[in-house]
Order: structure tokens, then sequence, then C-alpha cells
């Protein structure tokens, strides 16, 4: 391997790693002319800057970046037969990847039933100079449940779909010549069976939207040495001070290696450590500086691995110090800091739907366009609802200084909204064990087992794949009783996992008192808060607003849209968030530590956003609107 890597350090840092002659799939030239996007609903301004060539050809994994790689993102064969069958029919197009099947920007625009099974196939030429390696086939996410075969032979072990990346190895499977066929087979239950799907529908209405299937997040392969080579690695900043902790993952180690990890500020080495075959490095850094939505430091992180002063392996990643933790003000009132200083959490809640691509954003543009908005607009946090991004959705919070609050994706719809008045009663059964009542139409498994696969598998994985990103300050195991239940063990399991952020055990006012850091009441449309902790906890109102506005011309369905309350004019939607913002500040005054506004862009038939689904039109004046985002921040901040 070559000893300079800058020229990966650079990718990673400009973020502008993949070009259309990485891509390696074998396509027809026809298929790539005759591509187009599909249906008559409005696209945003980026659809039109999708290459079917190379599709998001930037590299998908910015906290584990390796030199070489391959994307497979572009046009693949596709077929939709029932689900029982076991080998892909004849082809019915091409699909357009990691577009989902459903999206405009497939080139498909079909639903995928619970009866049916969705099958892709694809060539890939393997370069020649990887001829001797591991290589290993990465999926960033699939929906939801995939059998797959390389060369006509099933790949034999289980791998992670949904919301979470798997790389497998492949290597055992290719043949002997250049050319290597890919089948994968996808079936997607949707909301016919309890498993993680968010706000996934297949009879979309109101906060209900269109049902995503198969590959959504990009697909590539790459190369790692058959002798000893990293797998991953775990990097947190111990508090504010400098020391930092750097937890490597590595495979097939014989003893003999040595494992030098860097820390990095440009071209500065601000600490180092050579260990011996040893997992875990201890770095410190005099005068960090220090991680905030408003000087959003990051330093590179360098670890390779070594033997008789040979490279191994070698990769790149970043880290940050930063310390969220709960304070105390002068009224016995508890709120969150941010490096020691009271900070209060402010933003919008966020979907992540688009209109052409639905879970996937056309472009790495438009990826990082509603961060860089959402900041515009005078907010330092969003909270990810229900929905976990690609990889490098959460480069960019990192980058660009924006809190992240993380829900797990709901495995189920509401149970009834008589949860809230039983959030107070200490002895209701489900407060003393977590464990909730027998839902209504009986559809929660109340069995462990049942439990584990659909919820505690994924939510493990989410956050084991998702914690190396120090925007996340904040997880959300459960929201609205959404799926929810054992949630005094789910708490526990996640602090355990990740001590390092707070726990909102329960956004929307079914928190049990005393189990997480969080408390958090959504009420619709005032910023008032149905319930508070009485001191136990952070008390948050984790929603509220959802002023409708349905602009003309820019509307998913034009006959039918919904908003909370629906105004007619920027004017009016700006003047009722203003009175918003006042009512919000006595809300605070009483003791109220973050507040989420609902939301960042409509979603369909819902027009409760800031800036419209196809992100062309921002409802209020922006400059206004920060002006008085920041009033709010600057208010709660002065409270000691």
């Amino acid at each position: 391997m070559k000893k300079n890597l800058l020229p990966l350090l650079i990718m990673l840092l400009a973020a502008s790693c993949g070009t259309e002659s990485n891509n390696v799939n074998v396509v027809d030239k026809n298929a790539i002319a005759q591509w187009a996007p599909v249906g008559d609903h409005i696209r945003t301004r980026w659809a039109s800057q999708v290459d079917p060539a190379a599709p998001l050809p930037e590299y998908p994994r910015p906290q584990l970046v390796r030199k070489e790689w391959r994307s497979l993102n572009g046009l693949w064969d596709y077929a939709i037969s029932l689900g029982g069958e076991e080998t892909m029919p004849e082809p019915d197009g091409k699909i357009l990847v990691p577009f989902c099947v459903e999206s405009a920007l497939s080139g498909v625009g079909r639903t995928l039933t619970p009866d049916d099974a969705l099958w892709y196939k694809t060539s890939f030429k393997l370069p020649k100079e990887w001829k001797g390696q591991q290589i290993w086939l990465n999926f960033e996410a699939i929906d939801a449940r995939a059998s797959l075969w390389v060369n006509g032979k099933p790949f034999e072990g289980r791998f992670a779909t949904e919301y979470s990346a798997s790389s497998l190895n492949i290597t055992e499977l290719l043949n002997d010549g250049p050319l290597q066929e890919i089948v994968l087979k996808v079936t997607d239950p949707t909301d016919s069976e309890l498993h993680p799907r968010g706000k996934q529908v297949l009879n979309p209405e109101g906060i209900w939207y269109t049902a995503v299937s198969g590959i959504w997040q990009s697909v590539w392969i790459e190369p790692t040495p058959t002798t000893a080579k990293i797998i991953g690695y775990d990097a947190v900043a111990k508090g504010i001070d400098g020391k930092i902790v750097v937890k490597v993952n590595s495979s097939d180690i014989r003893g003999d290696e040595d494992i030098v990890v860097r820390l990095r500020d440009g071209e500065t080495t601000v600490a180092s450590i050579k260990c011996n075959s040893v997992i875990e490095a201890n770095l410190e850094v005099e005068n960090p500086k220090l991680w905030s939505p408003e000087e959003p430091n990051l330093y590179d992180l360098d670890i390779v691995l070594k033997r008789d002063d040979e490279v191994l392996d070698w990769v790149v990643g970043y880290a940050a110090f930063r310390e969220v933790k709960e304070i105390v003000d002068s009224q016995g009132k508890k709120r969150m800091s941010l490096n020691g200083k009271p900070y209060f959490h402010f933003g919008p809640l966020d979907q992540g739907w688009w209109p052409d691509g639905l879970y996937t954003a056309p472009t790495d543009e438009a990826l990082r366009y509603d961060i860089e908005q959402t900041k515009a607009m005078g907010y330092n946090m969003i909270r990810k609802h229900v929905k976990v991004e690609p990889a490098r959705w959460y480069y960019w919070a990192d980058k660009l200084g924006i809190l992240v609050w993380q829900d797990m994706p709901s495995i189920g719809e509401s149970t009834h909204w008589e949860m809230w008045k039983w959030a107070d009663d200490d002895t209701a059964e489900w407060a003393k064990g977590g464990v909730m009542p027998t839902p209504v139409r009986g559809r929660m498994p109340r069995e462990s087992f049942m439990f584990n696969r659909s919820y505690l598998t994924p939510w493990r994985s989410i956050i084991d794949q998702h914690k190396c990103f120090p925007s996340i300050v904040v997880w959300v195991p459960f929201n609205e009783a959404w799926g929810q239940q054992n949630t005094r063990m789910v708490v526990q399991l996640t602090n355990r996992q990740d001590p390092t952020r707070l726990v909102n055990s329960a956004s929307g006012g079914n928190s049990i008192k005393g189990v997480g850091d969080i408390f958090d009441s959504h009420n619709y449309p005032n910023p008032k808060m149905k319930f508070w902790s009485d001191g136990e906890q952070i008390d948050v109102l984790g929603e509220y607003g959802g002023i409708g506005w349905a602009v003309e011309g820019h509307l998913w369905n034009p006959d039918r849209n919904w908003g909370y309350v629906k105004y007619q004019s920027s004017e009016e939607v700006l003047d009722q968030y203003s009175k918003y913002a006042q009512e919000l500040k006595e809300t605070i005054a009483q003791g109220c530590a973050a507040a989420v506004y609902t939301q960042t862009t409509d979603v369909e038939m819902e027009v409760n956003g800031l800036m419209t689904y196809d992100r062309e039109i921002t409802k209020m004046d922006i400059e206004k609107l920060r002006k008085i985002n920041q009033d709010v921040i600057e208010f709660a901040n002065k409270i000691k």
C-alpha cells in the first residue's frame, strides 16, 4: 500500500470523492441514455443533476475511509415477482440504485406489496490490481429483508438491512474472471408487520408517507488485505480536557503488528501513539479546540496497521472534543449543557423525505442543503424524526455544526392517545416495569424474542454505527408510544452502549418519570408543556407548531393537503411563528430546556414545513426568522 495518503485526506475534507470512472457497473450505454424519472409529482432542482451513470458518487462512509473502492450505484436490472419464488424472473427493466422502487428517481415508480419480491441484478468488473485481496460488498441500507447471490452462489451469512449498513466478505464467491454478478432479493412488509419503518405505510395520508422498498442507500465494493486489517474503531473524547480514547477493531491479528493512531489539526499532528498489538489507544491534546454549532472543530484521525514497518492497512476518519451533560439552574430546574455551559437546544423536526427520491436525497449537495438552511434559519439543533440518514448526512452535520437528536425508526403505530394520561400514573402496570399494556388491534408482540428481533437488535446496530458522529447528542428510542414497550430496559441498554450522550426515553408525553435523562412533552400548535417531570429529569418540548401553508405550485397533491393550523401567506405564517416564539420564552422560563418546531419541509400531503417539499420556497423571510430564533436561544442561555 502506498504510504502517501494525502490525496485520501484531501478527499475526505473536500467531501468530493467519487467520479463516473469510479463506477464499475457493466451497463449498456443505451440504457443510460434512456433513463428518466417517472411520475408527475413535483421534484427538487437536484433531480436534473442526477447522473444515471454515476448517481451519488461520493465515498459513502466518511468515518472509515479507504483509498481503494468502487461504486456500484447506477442502473441495475430489476423484476417484481411473488415473494415465494426463489429465482429471479426475466427483468422488467432497469432501476437506478440507490433510489427505492417507489420513487421517481428509480425510474420505476411501482409499489411493492407485502406479497411481492423485488429482484436486483448487476454485473461489475473487478479491478485487476485487487487480485489476491479480500473483497467486501457494502450495502448502506436496504428496506427491508434481503437475500444475496454472487455468481449464482448464495451468501450464507446474515446481514443487517433497513437502517443499518452491512459489509459482506464475498471473496470466496467470486469467480476467476474479471466479470462478477450480483443478484439480490428483497421483501418488505411495510406496515403489515412490526419492524423498523418510521412513517412508511402502504396507504399514505396525513402524517404517514409513501412506502420505501429495496436499496435506498449507496452500494460499493472495496478490497482489504488478506492479512491483518482494520474493521472499525470508536473514538471517544473524555469530556473537554483533551483526552480521547480510540478503540481499534481489527481482525486476523497475528500479534506482532503495530497500530499507529494519529490525531491531526490540518497538517499538524497534535497527538500520536504507537501500540504493539494493543487495540485501545489513549491520546491527549493540549488546549483542544472544542466542537459546537458555532465552531464545529474537527480533528483528522489516521489509524495505520503495520508489521515490520510494512503498512498492512490504513483508514482515515475524524474526531471531535465536545461534552453534553445535565446541569441544574438556580431554580433547581435541570437543563442541558454543551462544553460546560448552559445550552438551549432549538431546532426543527426533520423527516428527511424528498419528492423525487423519497428516503434518498437526489445528490450530496441536496443532502447538505437542508442542514445549511436549518442553520441559516438560526437553529442549532435538528431532531431526526423516526428515520436514519446515510452516513454522509451526519458528516455534514458534524462539519457544518448542528446538534442532532437521533430517533429510532418506529416499529409500529401508536397504541392509544390515552397513553398521555397514563404517563403521570405511577401505579400503572407499564410504568412499574416499562412494559406497555396490550395495545389496540393486538399487534404488539409481548414475547421478548420478538421484541429483540423487531426492535432491540436494529436499535443496537443504529447506535453502534452512528455513535462516531459528534453532532449526535441525544438518543430517542421511542416516539409517541409508537411500538413502545420495555422502556426501562431500552433506556438502560442505550446508556450502557453509549454513556456519552443523553437519552430521551420517549418523545411525546409518554415518558416515564425517572427513566432516562429527558422528560418530553408534545403540544400542537402552541409551545406549552402538557407534562412536567417535577425536577426529576430535563423537561423538553419535543414537538410543537405545525403552521401550515399550502403553497400553490409546490404541492405533492394539490387537492389533498393537511396542516395542524393553516394560513394563506408568508406574512401570516411569520406573524404566527413570532407569537409562538414569545409563548415559548414563557415556557422556557418555567423550566423547558429544549424545543422542536414541526417541521423542516412539507412532506407529501403534510404542509407544515418551513420550506416546501421541493425546497424551492422558504415560507418565512429567512433573516426575520433567524432573528426570532436567535433571540429565543439567547433568552434561554441567559437563564442561570
